[in-house]
């Protein structure tokens, strides 16, 4: 079961069109407010439709975001606006377009470095923040990991091709994936060409500048961003146990930094959650049930 939503768009700073899955509260429920989800690298507002089932089921408005580049927003024409600063400030834009002060930000891998850089550079609209499997520093090793397929060309394909795509990269960190699991992923990763064939549904373009020496050389201040975060909104560190992205001692000095900051470890999964996890569900919620 999945929950309906609306295309919702709004322009950036710069004048890109940009696109966001707009799901209201369920009928019934009182509204909570609003959560902005913020999805990976190559990834898209699609990753969290199952967040959005048990969100708007407890009475929030989720905006599930396109990064520019990535499915329903415009493709950027300088690569060098794929950074955290303007996707930060592509979400303030978001909130000021829908006249909404503050949200709750559920960042996920590349969606934690914009929900830490907006606590910076606008922190008075964070209401709490989610900071799932990322960190101030990640290991070179899964750097290079991720540049092995990230931004890679592939060749048009079906959606068998793309399944089995997906779990090549994936497998190591969601072993206990089914062939409908993987058939799920490529659907969301992936998108349909005229000709009824799948291409990846991203401008490879983003790669461009996100580099591991770049990562390394800003962990001071990113380490200055999470306190800053922590320091002011209830913040919850998702890690998966199998996680190479982020490190145990990682997630328990972000959580360090502050007495309101949690952390919750998911076992048997990677990098990253998909938040649908219950004990991941369970402490989102919980979270949430804080939030004023």
């Amino acid at each position: 079961m999945t929950q309906s939503y609306d295309d919702l768009y709004w322009n950036s700073n710069d004048g890109l069109r940009l696109h966001a899955r707009d799901y209201p509260p369920c009928p019934g429920e009182s509204p909570r407010g609003t959560v902005v989800c913020i999805p990976g690298l190559t990834r898209n507002a699609a990753d969290f439709d199952a967040v959005a089932l048990y969100l708007t089921a407890a009475g929030w408005r989720v905006l599930a975001v396109d990064l520019r580049g990535r499915a329903g927003s415009a493709r950027a024409p300088d690569p060098s606006s794929y950074n955290a600063r303007t996707y930060a400030d592509d979400m303030a834009a978001l909130l000021d377009s829908q006249g909404v002060d503050k949200a709750v930000f559920i960042g996920t891998s590349l969606g934690v470095l914009v929900t830490i850089t907006l606590a910076t550079r606008a922190p008075g609209r964070i209401a709490a923040a989610v900071l799932n499997d990322a960190g101030p520093k990640v290991p070179r090793e899964a750097l290079a990991r991720i540049g092995k397929y990230a931004g890679k060309t592939l060749p048009p394909m079906d959606l068998e091709q793309a399944a089995a795509y997906a779990e090549s990269i994936g497998k190591a960190s969601f072993p206990r994936f089914s062939a409908d699991d993987w058939r799920a992923m490529a659907t969301r990763m992936f998108r349909q060409r005229d000709d009824g064939l799948l291409e990846l549904d991203y401008d490879p373009a983003v790669i461009r500048t996100t580099r591991p020496w770049v990562l390394w050389l800003l962990r001071p201040v990113l380490w200055r961003a999470v306190r800053s975060l922590t320091r002011r909104a209830p913040v919850l560190v998702v890690r998966g146990a199998l996680s190479d992205i982020l490190p145990a001692d990682v997630a328990r000095q972000m959580v360090a930094t502050s007495a309101t900051a949690t952390l919750v470890e998911v076992p048997d999964v990677g990098h990253a959650p998909t938040l649908s996890e219950p004990v991941a569900r369970d402490a989102i919620l919980a979270l949430l049930g804080g939030v004023r």
